[in-house]
């Protein structure tokens, strides 16, 4: 029988594959911000997922309890912090491609590709 953990792990994979894909086949600057954002929800999803203990108990220490069967705080508060910094690389990526349309009126990379800067 399949566990939890190997469904989030399948689950995270998933999202990195679509993701990559995505920012590897569109050629529209719109879709390839939205597949970066795919991968990184997968890879958030990754991290909390390494971090996971089937049976895990909240890593808050009290008198006679050992740190056995804790939970490793540390993936949940890297993606913390992973969530913010996507959330301000996404939008500086909106706001170039916003700029690149305003000034070439395209988002199609193809045809910026032969552009002069």
């Amino acid at each position: 029988m399949i566990s939890t953990a190997q469904i989030l792990y399948i689950t995270s994979f998933a999202l990195i594959v679509i993701g990559l894909y995505a920012v590897l086949s569109q050629r529209n600057l719109i879709r390839v911000v939205i597949g970066l954002n795919i991968a990184d929800v997968g890879i958030n999803l990754l991290l909390v997922t390494i971090g996971y203990v089937e049976g895990g108990r909240v890593p808050i220490f009290a008198a006679g309890q050992s740190a056995g069967t804790m939970v490793d705080p540390v993936p949940q508060a890297l993606v913390l912090t992973a969530i913010v910094i996507g959330f301000g690389v996404t939008a500086l990526m909106l706001t170039l491609v916003m700029r690149i349309y305003a000034h070439h009126g395209t988002v199609d990379a193809s045809r910026l590709r032969g552009l002069k800067w």
